[in-house]
């Protein structure tokens, strides 16, 4: 779960997005219109489009996006903001609704061979999509260059810019994402602290954010391998799809001479290279752009400890920041155990830092990653847990408790399984 002074470079990080699809709708005059539409979550433009205001009242236009009809603003854009808060109450108070309401027949069981906390996740995720469809169909307009032409509307072009890049025609977006966007940017503005490095990391917009502190924690306390301690000056390590950069900084900042870390997604790239000169680590870690390891040269590239933080669970993501979180049939995670024996040192090892919160989900279990490790020739030389501590992990009231109350975030120690445990 990957995750310097903001200059021209940085606020321009964001590639510009592909040609989007419009929006259509009829206006009061009779007249069709269209504007470009935005979504960087990959959201389709919403088929049905009407105009609305602050005369709209939230139970009609709670009805109309339950149907699938967009609400395309034109009114004060603070009376939009309590628009969409009253919305999700709604929704809140339909789901409580549904929830008291007594069952004319038992429970649906799970599908055979699913248990129940298994099936109690797959719904939790279907709700939540189902919110964030509805309660994005409320639509704000732009002008170019992400300015919003309505009432008592905020300066938002510095954040916009930040995710969507410069936007030289108008267009209309999802409030929704908007506030997204909006937290992203100062999320990356006040920076997230982190106690295992002793400073802040500044997250850019759709890079996962090290707000779980715990893994980082084991990260600073594992002995380092004694392959890496007797390579002196000249050792390195690797942190592998590195996110925000923090595990590369982490390593860097307990002294490993040089850090390379290696990293996919355009916008990850941009957030690490920003943080590690922003920790003035420019000059100890390079950062690289490719899938997992580098790529072999003349011969197979070597490091005394490569470093892993691949997605936890099992999944598809349906966002750029739910890729640090869900890993489709965990491509990356088979992807680092089978890559990792031909890129050790001798004595070397792989760190992988992952929770079991997929198996007590149901999403995969103990045997299978043991199974992986074995198939990919390692062998595991050691393993250091840590409880969470973030705040879902006491909350009774999610649906999922029972699999977060006992999540375990550990480092396994792995080895190639010809060198020494």
């Amino acid at each position: 779960m990957n995750d310097a002074t903001m200059n021209d470079a940085t606020m321009h990080d964001a590639a510009p997005p592909p040609l989007s699809p419009t929006l259509h709708w009829t206006g009061d005059d009779g007249q069709s219109h269209e504007v470009a539409w935005r979504s960087l979550a990959g959201v389709p433009a919403p088929k049905r489009v009407r105009l609305a205001d602050d005369t709209l009242s939230a139970d009609a236009a709670y009805r109309l996006v339950c149907e699938g009809t967009a609400l395309l603003w034109q009114g004060d854009f603070q009376q939009a903001r309590q628009m969409l808060q009253a919305l999700g109450r709604r929704m809140d108070h339909s789901a409580q609704r549904r929830g008291q309401r007594k069952p004319a027949a038992p429970p649906v069981a799970p599908p055979e061979g699913m248990a129940p906390i298994t099936q109690a996740f797959h719904l939790h995720r279907k709700a939540q999509a189902e919110r964030a469809r509805i309660l994005g169909l409320l639509l704000i307009p732009f002008e170019a260059g992400h300015r919003i032409p309505l009432r008592r509307a905020p300066d938002v072009q510095a954040a916009c810019l930040e995710a969507h890049g410069p936007a030289d025609a108008p267009y209309a977006a999802s409030l929704r994402e908007l506030q997204g966007l909006i937290g992203a940017h100062e999320w990356r503005k006040k920076g997230v602290p982190v106690p295992a490095l002793g400073a802040s990391i500044h997250p850019h917009h759709g890079v996962f954010s090290p707000v779980r502190g715990e893994y980082l924690d084991l990260l600073r306390d594992a002995p380092l391998p004694a392959a890496l301690q007797a390579q002196g000056a000249q050792g390195e390590a690797w942190d592998i799809g590195t996110g925000t950069g923090v595990i590369a900084a982490v390593l860097a900042r307990r002294g490993v001479p040089h850090v390379l870390a290696t990293e996919l997604a355009p916008r990850a790239l941009a957030c690490a290279q920003d943080n590690l000169q922003r920790l003035g680590l420019g000059q100890r870690v390079s950062v690289l752009q490719t899938d997992l390891f580098p790529l072999p040269g003349a011969s197979p590239r070597r490091a005394a400890l490569i470093v892993c933080n691949p997605p936890w669970l099992p999944g598809h993501p349906s966002s750029a920041v739910e890729q640090a979180i869900y890993d489709p049939d965990s491509r990356m995670l088979k992807g680092f155990l089978n890559g990792l024996a031909a890129h050790l040192l001798p004595g070397g090892e792989g760190w992988l830092i992952l929770s079991d919160f997929a198996e007590r989900l149901g999403l995969r279990s103990r045997e299978q990653l043991l199974g992986w490790i074995a198939q990919a020739g390692l062998t595991v030389a050691g393993r250091l847990d840590i409880r969470p501590r973030h705040g879902k992990a006491q909350d009774r009231g999610d649906p999922l408790h029972a699999a977060r109350s006992g999540e375990v975030t550990s480092l396994w120690r792995l080895q190639g399984a010809s060198q020494p445990a």
